[in-house]
């Protein structure tokens, strides 16, 4: 009797320990799920589909490859229609599937609702890179938002210099009544007031992004004679102050930040006014065949999109941004979660994406590339 009670408890007890296994394999097997909520309808450039896309090819490599440990990712986008409390509807709404991380909302409005109503205290979810780069989502930051493009800042400061390099010794900003805006007239006053080679003067210029209103800025902003101006807001606000400008007679150097298309701004200024138009760009050439970065994320792209030829900044964008949210994922310790997450990202070092450098140890902030490109006769950037 004694032998029957003792294998029955010991049968109960391998029962217990099995169990427990079980348990811990389905949880493995479940997927590791990212959200994408951006305005795949409501901005007339397709930002937040070629992002997606670029994120799609590198989920779709690591999933064939056998996943993260053993668990696939699994990516689901929610659309926003480029509207704040858009954005914060479906932020609640994705919450119930458990992300652990969120990739490249796009927008002042958006991440205003991130940063300014503290949603990133209230929940637990990551965010891989971000759109605009604004200062004021990055200072003070929060320590579950991850930037991995180059700041506004450091844009403006490569446009600086190379209107310096030009001889540009007064330079005009034409920018919308946005953070994204008010921030980079901001840092260009500062930029100028540093000591240079070529002493700059800055006239800003303020406009909302209605045609009459850009029309009277565009006259006002070149009436102050600026050998270059700068224009400096949302995307489609960025295409039509460039068109606007060239309509008022401007034939200076025009600059735009990285989140202006140069396909955008060829259809809405044509080519005489889109052509020569400089463009800050935060990743490498898409295009380019120089860096392993640049190879491997046509491969990738090729793959998930078959007969494709050509991609664009923020087709890489989203792919790097998948590309830095699995490293970190494969370096995480324990249970994936957000916090675990932002401290493998943290303890990532130098990471090297095939010659693009990304390093959140000394701050949320991973990369300072930045070039700039040239639109051509075709709409096409240079580099």
């Amino acid at each position: 009797m004694q032998c029957i009670a003792w294998t029955g408890q010991l049968l109960r007890q391998l029962g217990a320990v099995l169990g427990a296994v079980l348990v811990g394999l389905a949880a493995q097997a479940q997927p590791i799920v990212v959200a994408q909520i951006g305005p795949f309808t409501g901005l007339p450039s397709p930002d937040a589909k070629e992002i997606n896309e670029g994120a799609r090819a590198v989920f779709q490599q690591v999933n064939r490859a056998g996943g993260v440990r053993g668990r696939s990712i699994e990516l689901f986008e929610l659309d926003d229609q480029f509207t704040a409390d858009g954005f914060a509807r479906q932020l609640q709404a994705a919450l119930p599937r458990k992300p652990v991380a969120l990739i490249s909302p796009i927008g002042s409005g958006a991440l205003g609702k991130l940063v300014n109503e503290k949603l990133l205290d209230r929940h637990a979810i990551a965010v891989i890179n971000a759109i605009p780069g604004s200062e004021p989502f990055r200072k003070p930051g929060h320590p579950l938002l991850f930037h991995v493009r180059a700041s506004d800042r450091q844009q403006l400061e490569k446009i600086v210099q190379h209107a310096r390099t030009l001889g540009v010794s007064r330079l005009g900003v034409l920018y919308q009544d946005l953070p994204i805006g008010t921030a980079g007239l901001k840092v260009v006053q500062e930029l100028a007031a540093q000591a240079g080679q070529t002493p700059l003067s800055v006239n800003g210029t303020l406009a909302k992004p209605d045609a009459d209103a850009l029309t009277a800025a565009a006259t006002q902003a070149l009436a102050a004679q600026p050998q270059a101006v700068v224009v400096i807001g949302a995307p489609k606000f960025m295409a039509d102050a460039v068109a606007a400008l060239r309509k008022a007679g401007a034939r200076q150097f025009l600059f735009a930040l990285s989140y202006m298309p140069a396909g955008l701004a060829y259809k809405l200024a044509g080519e005489d006014g889109a052509r020569g138009v400089g463009i800050a760009q935060t990743f490498p050439n898409p295009n380019g065949v120089s860096l392993r970065l640049q190879r491997d994320f046509q491969s990738a792209m090729r793959a998930l999109q078959p007969g494709a030829k050509a991609w664009t900044a923020f087709h890489l964008e989203g792919y790097v941004s998948a590309r830095v949210l699995v490293e970190g994922l494969r370096q995480v310790n324990g249970e994936i979660n957000a916090d675990s997450l932002a401290r493998a990202l943290k303890g990532l070092g130098n990471l090297d994406i095939g010659g693009y450098v990304v390093n959140f140890s000394k701050s949320n902030e991973g990369s300072a590339f930045v070039d700039i490109g040239v639109i051509d006769s075709r709409g096409k950037l240079i580099y």
